[in-house]
């Protein structure tokens, strides 16, 4: 495993009020609040001492990669019949609540943020313990949000993949989180979140995004709120997600630009919650950082794992038999997946950004080539070079360009209980253009990447496979790009 840790001036600590010296530590500790690329031996020296830290997780896992540029993490037994996407599955997950995925979560964070999280997680104790907080979720989630959301049977796009193979495969199901008031999965944890805000007392939320999905949704739910709001985005992502910028403005956020990719933005937000940490409120979207955000984030977002399992039974009499997602961060996949982790019989397949190839190190696989790291507060698998220092991430979709992922995701791909593969750039393109000609639906360029993997998931599978694809979010706001790349007429 390697540390990213990075260096300060040299300030004394007496010399610092409280406030400036918490934020110096959070910058310290938090991996890329302030970035160094020194490789002097003082570095080196300061990486080691901080890998002691996490020395039960001092290994370094590396997957060796099929030239296809859709990988897979390879089970710890093969299967029978030897399908490439066939993953061994463990009866008992050692998943617990206190942050920790067997050994990814964590909390490595200064001591006086510490304090501000164990209120935190103390809060969501009580709230999903109280029947009034929970009974003001699920109202705010069915008339506010529009929540349940269906389970689509995609016909046109099951027959196109049959007539492929000889008029035989699966039923391919939509689970529309992209029908969600905001156009995406994000307003499910935005608006619980917020509502803690407001019990907790905080006047103000702080946040980042990278595709503008949950920008906006925390927009919307601080708008119902009366919360003030500020939305932390790249420059850059601003640029190519303006639709959901204008959007957010007229729900009245403030959107602050940050020079540099989305974990920039998250990085700013954090210390700008760090700077006044008694009346604001950071609200991650992510299911990454310290605990117990990726617990909360995973939580509120299982309502679509839930949903999918009731109407599951519903439509066919059954569960799924496999659950497709994209991975950016893992909050649309945890959502959908933690419902079934206990179900062996059910396939959990995460398809992360396989940008422009796997071996063209412009991607955002951190689970097919990432190794394990200490960012943002958690354990987890990271993209970094050979000096422990963060890879800058590829993706045409913003909202996958990240170099690490949850620590449960993490887990679950140590385990062997899910499986992780890639679908590049163009991938993604072809499943969108192709969910608008089939369907008449326009996927998010997030979704369109689990779109992506059904022209290869597809033809492994046997007739009648019921296959859910988490369509989780809208993709207006990315039509100019698709547009662009592939010099279609508006028109």
């Amino acid at each position: 495993m390697r540390i990213s840790v990075c260096k300060h001036n040299s300030l004394s600590s007496s010399s610092l009020t409280q406030k400036h010296h918490t934020i110096l530590m959070a910058c310290k500790l938090q991996g890329t609040l302030i970035r160094c690329h020194s490789r002097s031996s003082k570095f080196i020296d300061q990486k080691e001492r901080a890998a002691s830290v996490v020395a039960q997780a001092l290994v370094t896992h590396q997957t060796k990669l099929p030239q296809l540029s859709v990988t897979y993490v390879p089970p710890p037994t093969p299967s029978m019949d030897k399908n490439p996407f066939e993953t061994a599955q463990k009866k008992e997950l050692p998943i617990s609540t206190s942050g920790k995925f067997g050994r990814f979560g964590g909390k490595f964070v200064p001591e006086t943020i510490v304090a501000c999280l164990s209120q935190l997680e103390a809060e969501f104790k009580k709230v999903m313990a109280d029947d009034a907080f929970q009974a003001e979720l699920a109202e705010a989630l069915r008339d506010y949000a529009g929540r349940e959301t269906p389970l689509y049977h995609a016909k046109r796009l099951s027959e196109y993949y049959k007539s492929r193979n000889n008029g035989t495969g699966p039923d391919i199901y939509l689970k529309r989180e992209d029908l969600n008031h905001g156009g995406s999965h994000k307003m499910n944890n935005a608006l619980a979140q917020a509502m803690i805000a407001k019990r907790m007392g905080c006047k103000s939320v702080v946040t980042a995004t990278g595709s503008g999905h949950h920008g906006l949704a925390t927009a919307a739910a601080c708008a119902k709120l009366a919360l003030e709001c500020t939305v932390f985005m790249a420059a850059k992502d601003i640029e190519r997600q303006y639709s959901n910028v204008r959007l957010m403005k007229l729900l009245g956020a403030q959107v602050e630009a940050v020079d540099g990719g989305f974990r920039d933005a998250a990085s700013d937000a954090f210390r700008c919650w760090v700077g006044d940490l008694e009346n604001k409120y950071h609200l991650t979207g992510s299911a990454v950082g310290p605990h117990p955000c990726p617990s909360m984030v995973r939580e509120f977002q299982s309502v679509i794992g839930k949903e999918t399992r009731t109407q599951a039974l519903e439509k066919w009499g059954g569960k799924p038999d496999v659950l497709v997602a994209c991975v950016g961060t893992g909050s649309n996949a945890l959502g959908l997946f933690h419902e079934f982790v206990d179900d062996e019989d059910v396939r959990l397949i995460g398809v992360e950004g396989g940008g422009l190839g796997l071996e063209s190190g412009k991607h955002s696989s951190t689970l097919s080539k990432g190794e394990v790291g200490v960012y943002h507060g958690a354990i987890s698998y990271l993209l970094q070079d050979e000096h422990g220092q963060i890879i800058h991430p590829h993706s045409i979709a913003a909202g996958m360009e990240y170099p690490g992922v949850g620590p449960e995701l993490s887990f679950l791909k140590e385990s062997g209980r899910a499986e992780f593969c890639a679908a590049t750039d163009e991938e993604a393109l072809d499943a969108y253009q192709k969910l608008c000609k089939l369907e008449g639906i326009f996927p998010s360029l997030e979704a369109a990447h689990a779109l992506g993997i059904l022209e290869k998931l597809a033809p492994t599978l046997s007739d009648g496979t019921k296959v859910v694809v988490n369509c989780s979010g809208r993709g207006d706001k990315d039509a100019a790009i698709v547009f662009n790349r592939r010099l279609l007429d508006p028109q």
